[in-house]
């Protein structure tokens, strides 16, 4: 049987010690089984470094990012498309999604299918809104609050105990000892992603990971719980291992249910010493640390591409435990030639 052949755009190649999850994407979409593909890399940079890792993107495409407006971005949707003919996008940027989310029915007019979550489940879940969004679904989520300036410290003092989490809407998250540290991470959150910034009740235990998949109608098709081994300064897994742990998957195919869910996700977790599973984030998206999911036997960007075509795709029913991943770094050598012309004309 000949297996179909389909043009993919992904996004998130910024391969580094904060990395995308577009390379992971990519590897688990070139070992799918039921289909073959043709990769377009997305790059906001030049220096992303998929953009030159040899077997990732078959060709290389520079975008505006999102806040040059929906236009302009859309233009340059436009434009690849047409040269490329491209059958799904896999956006992997939060502040990317929006936009995308925004043009759903204009790609799929073009032909360009998504697979995503609706705009209404993209912004209940907001760092801003978490604190209800767990009293609407009965989830536990940590104390927090959103703001837009700097607090009053009796505020604080009253709300809080320190050490607390201080996050902006986006990425970036510090653990903070005192009012004069929170006065400088909210400083620097802001001026990197605006407002508001999230102040959060930190909660002691272990970090635990779930990647999942639903299918928007209530499903989960996959999930795989992980615990970070190792943690960068930045707090991104550069090393996980699956694990057995059925509470926290219960969790998942809870909330995906309840919200039905449309598109890949990531919940982190706080797991306490007696057992308690608190929520502290929930990002809309594939995670970086996805490919360990392959290596535990679910390939989730091939179902959630499956989905966008609407073939019924049979959830995932068990996984690997104990099995490991391990971040690194490579020096990739190229030629100056090759960012001359992706920073000249845009392209690879």
């Amino acid at each position: 049987m000949i297996k179909p052949k389909y043009t993919i755009a992904v996004t998130g190649l910024n391969n580094t010690d904060n990395p995308g999850p577009g390379v992971p994407v990519i590897r688990g979409l070139r070992e799918a089984e039921s289909f073959d593909v043709r990769i377009i890399g997305l790059a906001y940079e030049n220096l992303e470094p998929g953009i030159y890792m040899s077997n990732i993107a078959d060709k290389i495409y520079q975008i505006p990012y999102p806040s040059a407006g929906a236009e302009a971005f859309m233009k340059r949707i436009e434009y690849i498309h047409s040269r490329e003919k491209l059958d799904f996008i896999i956006p992997n940027f939060d502040a990317e999604l929006f936009t995308f989310m925004k043009n759903e029915k204009k790609l799929a007019q073009m032909g360009i299918k998504t697979f995503l979550p609706s705009i209404e489940q993209f912004e209940e879940r907001h760092k801003a809104n978490l604190p209800s969004f767990g009293e609407k679904y009965k989830i536990n989520i940590p104390e927090s609050m959103a703001v837009t300036s700097m607090p009053d410290p009796s505020n604080i003092k009253d709300k809080f105990d320190f050490p607390v989490l201080v996050k902006g809407k986006f990425y970036d998250a510090y653990i903070v000892y005192n009012l004069e540290q929170l006065q400088y991470y909210f400083n620097k959150i802001a001026s990197k992603w605006g407002v508001p910034v999230i102040i959060q009740q930190f909660i002691k235990g272990t970090e635990v990971n779930v990647v999942a998949l639903g299918d928007g109608k209530g499903n989960t098709i996959g999930a795989v719980p992980m615990r970070k081994q190792y943690i960068t300064d930045k707090g991104k897994a550069w090393g996980g291992i699956t694990l057995s742990d059925e509470k926290m998957l219960e969790i998942t195919r809870d909330l995906i249910k309840k919200t039905k869910w449309r598109g890949g996700m990531e919940l982190e977790m706080i797991k306490t010493d007696d057992d308690k599973y608190f929520i502290i984030e929930i990002n809309p998206r594939i995670p970086a640390w996805v490919y360990l999911a392959n290596g535990a036997g679910q390939n989730l960007p091939e179902a959630l591409v499956n989905l966008a075509i609407g073939i019924d795709v049979e959830p995932y029913k068990t996984y690997k435990t104990g099995v490991m991943f391990i971040r690194y770094s490579y020096d990739l050598i190229g030629d100056i030639s090759q960012f001359e012309q992706l920073n000249i004309k845009g392209e690879l």
